[in-house]
């Protein structure tokens, strides 16, 4: 039997199905062309990072002209990413995703036109720069314009927004560090109460994320993105010092997320040109570089180096200051950049001083102080994004030791738990917040 407007149950039902499968292969088409994307943003900063270590950068040594080389490098890639970002996209500045929460919500427009191209470039500019930044923020962002490219293009109805958005964040942290699973813990997760969970929307996180690591993996490589030892856990004596861990990664996150506003907000005031801030920190990131190539970047070598034992306490914990202060430096300077791998990092660093000091006091409990390391990926995640599955299931993915789950648990849930109980907000809510109390469009 029809409605007034002619138009029976069953038809309903039939646009309704229509209208899923849709978003299903809109789902798949957005995961491989952020897939193709992500793939291509690597591969570039990739070689962009090798030809910078052609300028022989970690000499403390050098003469005048061997350093000024790298130091020009790395300014005129701060200078033209903050250029690009003001002049054409100020939503592409800093990690992009809680403009991505925002536009979940409704609040924040998504200029996928402007922001796809700017965010591609500029990040590579600010990544291959030696900045503290990780590409996972731009991918995400990128992942989520492409969502909303799909939608315009193919004219899709205004109840797609949400879900394949959505979907193209999850790509985006899949293929920027081979890992689905997280992808889609993520939005599920971090952007819960922004994310409209059903079924089919769920499906298509799990198709976009599936697709995007498919392509990657194809063009880029397979396996974990960190080559660590896979270690096995079955003495339950230790578990304590997990907590322990947890509890100290906790006070951490306050300090990283007050301490990031802060920069923000202490960049934002500033009335600097921009090549001078440029130049500034250029001239920092070069002058830390030329000692130790391990204090800057995103921080991938220097958590190999540190997982395969080549730091010692108390370097580890110079190494820990330095980056923890760079990476507030380099996100609070409005770059595009992401936070999650200069976070990673940090646990790593944290994890291996925390393990030695702990192995030396009870060797018989604590049998390599690496697999702290793992922890401390899971447990700074929770503490500052306050995403503890996420964390979790990153640690697991990018390291492939899925036997230390149950530390990672001790560890995540302590810093979670704790640092929401000390008053300390997730870092994208804040940021969030922060953009629509001041009417900003940046950072």
């Amino acid at each position: 039997m029809g409605n007034r407007n002619g138009t029976s149950s069953k038809d309903r039902s039939v646009n309704l199905d229509i209208r899923n499968y849709k978003l299903l292969l809109n789902a798949l088409l957005i995961g491989v062309i952020t897939g193709l994307l992500s793939s291509i943003f690597r591969l570039v900063l990739a070689r962009l990072s090798t030809f910078r270590t052609t300028f022989q950068i970690g000499q403390a040594d050098q003469l005048w002209q061997d350093w000024f080389w790298p130091m020009l490098f790395t300014f005129f890639g701060i200078w033209f990413s903050i250029f690009l970002v003001k002049k054409y996209a100020p939503e592409a500045a800093g990690s992009g995703i809680q403009e991505i929460e925002g536009a979940l919500d409704g609040v924040r427009a998504v200029r996928w036109r402007k922001v796809l191209p700017i965010k591609f470039f500029a990040s590579i500019f600010s990544l291959s720069s030696g900045l503290l930044l990780g590409r996972e923020g731009p991918t995400v962002q990128i992942g989520a314009n492409v969502g909303k490219m799909v939608e315009d293009v193919f004219k899709q109805s205004v109840e797609e927004d949400n879900p394949l958005i959505s979907t193209g964040a999850a790509s985006g942290l899949a293929s920027a560090f081979n890992a689905p699973f997280s992808g889609i813990i993520f939005v599920i997760e971090e952007m819960n109460g922004h994310f409209k969970f059903n079924f089919y929307s769920l499906a298509a996180l799990m198709i976009g994320a599936g697709s995007a690591d498919m392509v990657v993996r194809f063009l880029v490589g397979s396996g974990p993105i960190l080559k660590t030892t896979i270690f096995t856990f079955e003495d339950l004596s230790g578990l304590w010092l997990f907590v322990v861990f947890g509890l100290i990664l906790s006070f951490i996150g306050i300090a990283f997320n007050k301490l990031l506003i802060e920069a923000l907000d202490f960049f934002k005031k500033i009335r600097i040109n921009p090549m001078v801030i440029a130049l500034g920190i250029a001239f920092v990131i070069t002058a830390v570089g030329l000692y130790s190539e391990d204090m800057i970047y995103s921080g991938y070598s220097t958590i190999a180096n540190a997982y395969n034992d080549s730091f010692t306490l108390k370097f580890l914990l110079a190494l820990f200051v330095v980056r923890f202060f760079l990476s507030i430096m380099s996100y609070g300077s409005g770059v595009p950049g992401g936070i999650f791998t200069p976070l990673i990092t940090l646990g790593v660093i944290s994890g291996m001083l925390f393990g030695g000091m702990a192995q030396y006091f009870f060797p018989d409990v604590v049998q390599d102080p690496a697999i702290f390391g793992v922890a401390g990926m899971a447990g700074i995640f929770a503490s500052t994004i306050r995403a503890p599955l996420t964390g979790l299931a990153l640690s697991v993915e990018m390291t492939a030791n899925y036997e230390l789950i149950l530390p990672l648990i001790f560890t995540a849930v302590t810093a979670s738990v704790c640092t929401t109980m000390l008053g300390n907000a997730p870092i994208y809510s804040i940021l969030l917040k922060r953009i629509l109390n001041k009417g900003e469009t940046a950072v």
